[in-house]
């Protein structure tokens, strides 16, 4: 759209039902506190100026807020005085001049553009409110939308509603685009003669018609339209977000033995032909290109997996995790900040941190790259073509070369030339008869324990 629009989003509740220490705007869905989706959706239906009123946790909400291609002002709304008031907050941002003002709140984090780029379209067609409205089988508790002749007359609280009214399953979300041109003066003719005192932005819609101007109510999917009050709608709101993606997911060519097992974040990445096995989490920052295969019960936060690798089962890919054409990563085992090359393996119960492993290479059962001294992280070099005997423990920093094998159980502390050989142990020693003796010994001792008893 070539109209400007200012988008004022309400993010100021003290959160008092979700009973937490911080804002309920930041709490995640899909990993990405709320208030970012919301700001995400806003972007996409063309809005970039955006007017953000905080109060609670202001700085943190701000920040959260700050999603690419928005330019945010933050308000701070000092007193809860209604919806109305709240918009008015705003009023310096709102004065700069827009075709368009569209208000949303913080706590929706289901919605999409495609509802704001209806409301937006309603006030391009010469109305000056556009409502987004939603049908529910389960009314009870919203406003609900009046509308003749296909023009929306009132929105009616259910307190105020008759028996009639209460029978009107389109109900009010909330949400709302106003002229821009005329928002202010018709914020500023709304009233408090109410029961509570405050000041309830759905009067505009009688404001606006009182004033000559047209309401119209535009109708959104109930599901984008949820809010979050509480732990439980919160839990709720995530599973929809997951059912939604993991469904564009599979239609775009991914398999999932078990949709409702795997668990996404808001920015995962999965190509055609991967395979997703039972109960997988997925982290911020991943991306599975096509044709890589996730085994069952893997967790991956911040990892790079290329085309033919395999992951897991019970496997952790930790940030900085990148797997390279054909590589496997397999059951117990982590890697963090680690290069795994092209067919390398590390097969089972191993840990590779801070580390580059090379093509082709093969890391043994129980082998740990010793990248931490304490006090700071050193890495681990290896060629490709090597051979990393099983429980052998890399102490960093370590370079191995091509095609060197390291015996199993070595403890290399030293750089090791390619194509060499490197032990790192104890020469095995034989003592016959021993274990007989240790084991009369210890036999005698708990008989003795057992009788002195």
């Amino acid at each position: 759209m070539d109209r400007s629009c200012l988008a004022v989003i309400l993010a100021a509740g003290d959160s008092t039902r979700m009973k937490s220490s911080m804002s309920k705007v930041l709490h995640p869905v899909a990993g990405r506190p709320m208030i970012a989706h919301v700001m995400a959706a806003i972007a996409k239906a063309g809005i970039s100026d955006v007017a953000l009123v905080v109060g609670r946790d202001a700085e943190a909400v701000a920040k959260a807020a700050g999603v690419d291609g928005l330019q945010v002002t933050p308000v701070l709304q000092t007193e809860r005085l209604g919806t109305g008031h709240a918009v008015l907050t705003a009023r310096d941002v709102i004065a700069k001049g827009y075709d368009e003002i569209l208000v949303a709140y913080g706590d929706v984090p289901l919605i999409t553009e495609g509802p704001l780029l209806a409301a937006r379209a309603a006030l391009a067609a010469g109305n000056d409110i556009a409502v987004i409205g939603f049908h529910t089988e389960r009314p009870t508790g919203y406003g609900r939308l009046l509308v003749e002749s296909g023009e929306l007359v009132a929105i009616r609280e259910e307190k105020d509603a008759t028996d009639a009214v209460r029978q009107v399953t389109w109900c009010n979300s909330g949400l709302m685009a106003i002229n821009g041109r005329k928002a202010l003066d018709l914020l500023q003719q709304i009233g408090n003669a109410n029961v509570k005192g405050e000041y309830y932005l759905t009067d505009l819609v009688e404001i606006a018609r009182s004033a000559g101007g047209k309401a119209v109510a535009v109708d959104a999917p109930e599901a984008e339209l949820a809010g979050c009050n509480n732990r439980a709608e919160l839990a709720q709101i995530e599973r929809v977000w997951q059912e939604r993606r993991r469904h564009e997911l599979m239609l775009s060519g991914v398999s999932m033995i078990a949709p409702e097992t795997v668990f996404l974040a808001y920015d995962t990445v999965i190509g055609q032909d991967a395979l997703i096995e039972p109960n997988v989490v997925f982290g911020p920052g991943v991306v599975i290109e096509p044709g890589a295969v996730i085994h069952a019960f893997s967790h991956l936060e911040g990892a790079h997996v290329a085309t033919g690798a395999t992951v897991g089962p019970f496997a952790r890919l930790r940030p900085g995790a990148h797997l390279a054409e054909g590589s496997k990563v397999g059951n117990f085992c982590e890697v963090k900040k680690a290069e795994i090359g092209r067919g390398a393996k590390v097969n089972h119960l191993t840990y590779i941190g801070d580390a580059f492993v090379g093509a082709e290479t093969n890391i043994g059962a129980g082998t740990i790259t010793c990248n931490y001294d304490g006090v700071n992280k050193h890495i681990t070099r290896i060629g490709e073509g090597a051979f990393i005997g099983s429980n052998s423990s890399l102490v960093a920093p370590v370079s191995i070369g091509d095609g060197a094998l390291i015996a199993s159980g070595s403890v290399i502390t030293q750089d090791v030339p390619a194509d060499a050989l490197a032990l790192g142990r104890s020469r095995q020693e034989m003592k016959p008869g021993r274990a007989k003796e240790i084991r009369a010994r210890n036999l005698a001792a708990k008989a003795a324990k057992k009788s002195g008893a």
